[in-house]
C-alpha cells in the first residue's frame, strides 16, 4: 500500500466552516454524547443490579448498550475535536482503524437486533419452550455470533479499501472516515470495492431486515390470537421498543449504503450519518426505558435504595 499511496494523511472537513455554527454544534453534540454514555451505562447498571432483569431479553439489551457506547465513541470524540480545532489531520492508518472499528460495531448491532427479534419470537410464539430454547448457553452463543460477525466481516471491506491508491485530494467531506466519503478520494477504479460493499449490505442489512420482518409477522399473528388484553398490551410494549429501534437504525443505514451513487451528496450523507451514529445510540436507552415497565420499575427501585442509603 505504501508503494501505491502518496497521501500520508487526511483532513476531515467536518460539519461546517462557520466558527459560530461549529461552537454551537460542539456544545450540542457534547451534551448528546454525555446523554448517550449515561443512558446506556444506566441500562447496564440496572440490568446488573436488579434480578428481575436477569432474563435473555435484558441480556441482549445490555449487549446493545455496550455496542452503542463503543459505537458512538468511535466517531463523536473525533467529531468534537474537529469542531473545536478544524483542519486537524488524521493519518492513513488512523482513518483505516476508525473505519474498521465503526463497521465492526455497526455490523454487530445489525446482527444483535436480529437476535433480539428472535428472542421476542420465542418468548411470544413459543412461551412454554422459552426457558429451554433461550438458556444461558444459547444466549451467550448468539451474542458471541453477533460480535464475531462484526469483527470478521469488515476485514474484507477494509482490506480492499486500503489497498486502493490515494494520490489526489486528501480532504474527506465528512466528520469521520465513513467508507463512501473516503472511497471518493481513491484515484483508481473502485468498482470492486463497491460490489463487495453491496454484497456486504445484503448480508448485514437486507438479510437481517427480512428475518426481522418475517419474525414480526408471526409475532403479530400470535399476539392477535391472545385472549387477554393485558397479555396483548405487554407483548406490544416489549416489541414496540425493539421495532422502533430497528426502523430507525436499519432505515438510516440502508439509505446511506444502498442508495445509488448518483443520488449522493455530502450534506445528505452527513445528516444520515449523524442519525445512525450519534442520535440513535442516544435514543436507544430512552426508547427502552420509557416504553418498558420493568426498566422503569428497576430504575425507581434503585433510586429508592440510593435515597435510603
Amino acid at each position: 500500500m505504501q508503494n501505491q499511496t502518496s497521501v500520508a494523511e487526511f483532513f476531515l472537513l467536518g460539519l461546517s466552516k462557520s466558527l459560530k455554527i461549529r461552537l454551537i454544534l460542539s456544545g450540542l453534540f457534547s451534551v448528546v454524547y454525555i446523554i448517550t454514555l449515561a443512558g446506556n451505562a444506566i441500562i447496564l447498571m440496572l440490568i446488573q443490579l436488579d434480578s428481575r432483569l436477569h432474563t435473555p431479553m435484558y441480556f441482549f439489551l445490555g449487549q446493545l448498550s455496550c455496542v452503542d457506547i463503543c459505537y458512538t465513541s468511535s466517531t463523536v470524540p473525533q467529531m468534537l475535536t474537529n469542531l473545536r480545532h478544524p483542519r486537524q489531520p488524521i493519518s492513513l492508518i488512523g482513518c483505516a482503524v476508525q473505519m474498521h472499528v465503526f463497521l465492526t460495531l455497526a455490523i454487530t448491532e445489525c446482527i444483535l437486533l436480529a437476535v433480539m427479534a428472535y428472542d421476542r419470537y420465542v418468548a411470544i410464539c413459543r412461551p412454554l419452550h422459552y426457558t429451554f430454547l433461550m438458556n444461558k448457553r444459547v444466549c451467550f452463543t448468539l451474542a458471541l455470533t453477533a460480535w464475531a460477525s462484526g469483527l470478521l466481516l469488515p476485514v474484507v471491506h477494509t482490506s480492499l479499501m486500503w489497498h486502493l491508491p490515494f494520490c489526489g485530494p486528501n480532504q474527506i467531506d465528512h466528520f469521520f472516515c465513513e467508507m463512501p466519503a473516503v472511497l471518493k478520494l481513491a484515484c483508481t477504479n473502485t468498482r470492486t470495492v463497491e460490489n463487495v460493499t453491496s454484497l456486504g449490505c445484503v448480508f448485514t442489512l437486507v438479510t437481517p431486515t427480512s428475518f426481522i420482518m418475517m419474525t414480526y409477522v408471526r409475532i403479530l399473528r400470535a399476539i392477535f390470537k391472545m385472549k387477554s388484553a393485558q397479555s396483548r398490551g405487554k407483548a406490544f410494549s416489549t416489541c414496540g421498543s425493539h421495532i422502533t429501534v430497528v426502523v430507525l437504525f436499519y432505515g438510516s443505514a440502508m439509505f446511506m449504503y444502498m442508495r445509488p451513487a448518483s443520488s449522493r451528496s455530502p450534506e445528505k450523507d452527513k445528516i444520515v450519518s449523524l442519525l445512525y451514529s450519534v442520535i440513535i445510540p442516544m435514543f436507544n436507552p430512552l426508547i427502552y426505558s420509557l416504553r418498558n415497565k420493568d426498566v422503569k420499575g428497576a430504575l425507581m427501585k434503585t433510586l429508592q435504595r440510593c435515597r435510603v442509603s
